[in-house]
Formats: C-alpha cells, structure tokens, sequence
C-alpha cells in the first residue's frame, strides 16, 4: 500500500531546486578591454589576470565591490599604485596581498580569506598576472572556510583559471593545513 504525503512534495521540490542553485554556479569567460583573462563565478567572484588600470571602470560597471591585487609592485607591468587610485576613483575597495610564489606572506591565506568574505568587498574581483595565483587562493578558500571537498574545490578552480604552476601550491598548502 503507497501513502501519499503532499507535504512531501513540496519540501523535496524546495529542497531540490536550492541544492542545485547551490552547486549549479557556472564559471563564465569575457573578453574586458585592459584584462588578459577573466573568469567570472556568477556573482560571486572573478579571477583574472594582468589588469590595467583603464579596464577598472568596467569592473565596477559589472558590479564588483572591490579589486583584491595578488601581483608583487615590482612584476613587470604591475602598476599596483595606479590600481589602487583607479579602483578607488571607480567607488570600489581595494586590497593588495602581494603573493611570491617563491616566499609566501605565512598570513596570506587567512588574510585573503578576510578579504574576499567582507562583505563590503562582496562580490570580489581578484587578480593577478595570469589567474593561477587567483584561483588557487580561491580554491583554498573553498574548502576551509566554505567546507567543500579537495575534488570539488579543483573543478571549480580549474574553470576559474588554476593553472599548472600554482596548482601544486594549493594541494600543498590544502594538505599541510588541514
């Protein structure tokens, strides 16, 4: 003998329909007059790479609230300080976490994970010269403040622009610090 349970109904389709919103964000590509490579996560973050500071303006036309700067000032075509004036100018925040790949800061981790969950800074863009160290500091982010799992983490990560050289950075940084 079936029962039915028509409140059930109801509470799955809810249910359902907020576990797929929940994983169904989708990384989407776009060509930014000034950025060499953007990749946007919804309306949470983007990562992207080398940005001049004339391409700011439409980063906060796409509605980011502010520019999270992992490139060091003295990278070639940085220009670090005219962001961070152009970021300003445009009404966004501003955060520079200059990540070595040779000697990381010890509280870069925790500090962008500071950063890119204020909500003032909500939705982030992030950037570096390529996207690797971006979407590798987002990957770690991920799965210890969001909890999600290393495999789920990497998909995403790779979509974002993760690459072959900071990829090893964040599955070691991931399995020393647990």
């Amino acid at each position: 003998m079936m029962r039915h349970f028509p409140f059930c109904s109801p509470l799955l389709v809810l249910f359902a329909f907020t576990a797929v919103s929940v994983s169904a964000q989708q990384v989407v590509k776009k060509d930014i007059a000034g950025v060499s490579t953007f990749a946007q996560l919804e309306s949470t973050i983007a990562c992207g790479g080398s940005t001049k500071p004339e391409a700011i303006r439409e980063i906060g036309n796409m509605g980011f609230k502010s520019v999270i700067n992992l490139r060091l000032a003295t990278e070639e075509g940085a220009m670090v300080e005219e962001e961070g004036a152009a970021v300003r100018a445009a009404g966004m925040n501003y955060v520079h976490l200059p990540f070595n790949a040779q000697s990381p800061d010890p509280q870069l981790i925790d500090n962008f994970i500071a950063a890119v969950t204020k909500p003032a800074n909500t939705p982030a863009y992030v950037h570096c010269a390529a996207g690797g160290r971006a979407a590798a500091l987002w990957m770690i982010k991920r799965v210890k403040a969001d909890g999600w799992t290393v495999d789920r983490a990497l998909v995403e990560a790779n979509a974002l622009g993760l690459n072959d050289r900071f990829r090893p950075f964040a599955m070691n940084y991931l399995a020393t610090h647990p």
